[in-house]
């Protein structure tokens, strides 16, 4: 019987390293808290010395969606709606900040065991012994 990957590497250690290294994400994902700090009056880029709002992100974005109802062939509004929508999904995004909630150091061992030695039995399953 061939076992994980077509391996002779077992397949009980396949599942043992593959439910360790999913519990050990989980709990380090489950650690992390994040917020955004996204408003329309907040900044998200700065061009020189000049604050670039996600409001004036949002008036070239109204005109390309213009241009494109009054004429779907418009390359210049699929472009600016495309570009204007593209700057604030990333200005979204980098709005965002991650935060590790205090742990002890019980609780950082576990996190690291469970993800590094369940990666590490993962991965020697795949190899024939």
């Amino acid at each position: 019987m061939r076992g994980a990957g077509g391996s002779s590497g077992g397949l009980g250690l396949f599942f043992i390293g593959f439910f360790m290294f999913c519990g050990g994400i989980y709990m380090l994902l489950n650690s992390i808290t994040f917020y955004a700090n996204y408003g329309f009056g907040s900044r998200m880029y700065g061009i020189g010395g000049v604050s670039i709002t996600s409001g004036m992100i949002m008036i070239p974005f109204m005109f390309g969606v213009g241009m494109i109802f009054y004429n779907a062939r418009n390359m210049f509004g699929w472009l600016l709606a495309a570009g204007s929508l593209t700057a604030l999904i990333f200005g979204v995004i980098s709005s965002i900040q991650f935060q590790m909630r205090s742990m002890t150091a019980f609780d950082l061992a576990v996190i690291l065991v469970l993800t590094v030695g369940g990666l590490a039995l993962f991965l020697r399953s795949l190899k024939a012994y």
